[in-house]
């Protein structure tokens, strides 16, 4: 009998508590732990502040989305105790474990940079949409904002779904338009980045949407500070960019309870080997999802495709056998683009996106590194694919490993 703690009910320890659920015997025990019965699909923020979504469709039971036989425990994790194999509660209570996986995911933390937090500013003139209090509160500044200077910036690499703020920028431009206010608003993406994007070739094309959408690129910006009496956005470089409205994505951090236990890096992920997913200082711990120190997206199909290697690995460490199942990176997103289109990347650690289809070659019938109405619309289905199918950890119709059929290789786009 083995007791298995899984921290954090998100995406990613949702997904692994009701696959590993189904792979366990009858007499291990599975035990989820999160601070509160709210499980948020956290992709429906971008919708909210355009009114294209509510704060209540996109909250349901974290309960409710585990299967029988798992236990869900509600309280804050303090801290891990990796020599006792303890898990330490705020209220005081300690749950003991025989294997562990943080689930535990990455949140906006504006107080890391100066001045961003300021009470003259925050959630007045300064938004984020990564949280859905934030979410919310910019869906009356956007309907209030008549002109003016609007920036989209990100602080720093690496974030939660790293295409989000593009999306942003590109249906704000499309909702300014639908007001009739464009000519009036002047919008800047700023980002530390050399780019629109991480990867080479999407940049190029992300960057060609913002420069038709007549949206500025401020690349290269690394920010020492907000100064919020002016407002204006402060560059280590001298640089000072004024916004009349500020939508920015703060610095991404892993979980307290990470950094203060000692198993994160210097950002609070957790170092695990990139295949494996194994925890690079202790055996008896995985991480998965947002947790992880993984040089790929911080995205819900990156859990996806990582859930079913950890569990096969999980399964084989507690049998004593070698690890055999490797991630390979595997990673894909949709790139809403306003003018209901959308864009789709596929990509994997040593793969750039590339064009074709997916994920039915020849007949797609999504378009990669196109913008396309269909793929719009497999963007507004994946809300009920979310619910139904990837929580629940039931087949999807796409491979965990990233396939090149459908693709042109590079050169010959």
């Amino acid at each position: 009998m083995a007791t298995l703690v899984i921290l954090g009910a998100g995406t990613a320890g949702t997904m692994l508590a009701n696959l590993l659920q189904r792979r366990l015997g009858a007499d291990d025990s599975i035990t989820v732990v999160d601070r509160d019965d709210a499980h948020h699909y956290q992709p429906g923020y971008l919708f909210i502040p355009f009114g294209k979504s509510t704060p209540e469709r996109v909250v349901r039971s974290r309960r409710g989305q585990l299967a029988d036989g798992v236990t869900f425990v509600e309280g804050a994790v303090t801290r891990v105790d990796p020599e006792r194999r303890a898990v330490s509660l705020a209220d005081g209570r300690e749950l003991a474990y025989d294997w562990l996986v943080i689930a535990s995911g990455t949140s906006p933390r504006p107080e890391q940079t100066p001045g961003l937090a300021d009470e003259k500013i925050w959630r007045t003139r300064a938004f984020d949409f990564y949280t859905l209090a934030g979410s919310t509160a910019l869906r009356q500044a956007l309907a209030d904002f008549d002109g003016g200077r609007l920036l989209v910036h990100i602080s720093e690499m690496p974030i939660k779904c790293p295409v989000a703020p593009l999306e942003f920028a590109l249906l704000a431009d499309d909702y300014f338009r639908g007001r009739r206010i464009r000519h009036k608003v002047d919008i800047t993406y700023v980002t530390p980045l050399d780019g629109a994007f991480t990867k080479p070739v999407a940049s190029k094309r992300l960057g060609g949407l913002l420069e038709d959408r007549s949206i500025r690129l401020a690349t290269d910006f690394a920010i020492e500070r907000v100064d919020p009496e002016a407002p204006a956005l402060v560059g280590f470089d001298g640089r000072r960019l004024p916004f009349d409205l500020l939508v920015t994505v703060p610095v991404n951090m892993g979980a307290q309870f990470v950094i203060d236990s000692g198993l994160g890096d210097d950002l609070g992920f957790v170092p695990v080997d990139k295949h494996t997913l194994q925890s690079s200082a202790h055996e008896r711990i995985f991480a998965i999802g947002d947790a992880t120190n993984v040089p790929t997206s911080k995205a819900g199909a990156v859990a996806h495709f990582e859930a079913e290697h950890v569990v096969d690995n999980l399964v084989a460490a507690m049998a004593g056998r070698p690890l055999t199942s490797h991630y390979d990176g595997h990673a894909n997103c949709f790139v809403e683009s306003g003018r209901g289109k959308a864009m789709l990347l596929d990509f994997n650690y040593d793969t750039e996106p590339l064009t074709g289809v997916f994920p039915y070659p020849p007949v797609g019938p999504l378009t990669l590194l196109g913008e396309s109405r269909r793929n719009h619309l497999g963007k507004l289905a994946f809300e009920k694919i979310y619910w139904n199918l990837l929580l629940p950890g039931r087949p999807l119709p796409v491979p965990n490993a990233m396939s090149m059929a459908g693709k042109v290789p590079a050169g010959k786009a």
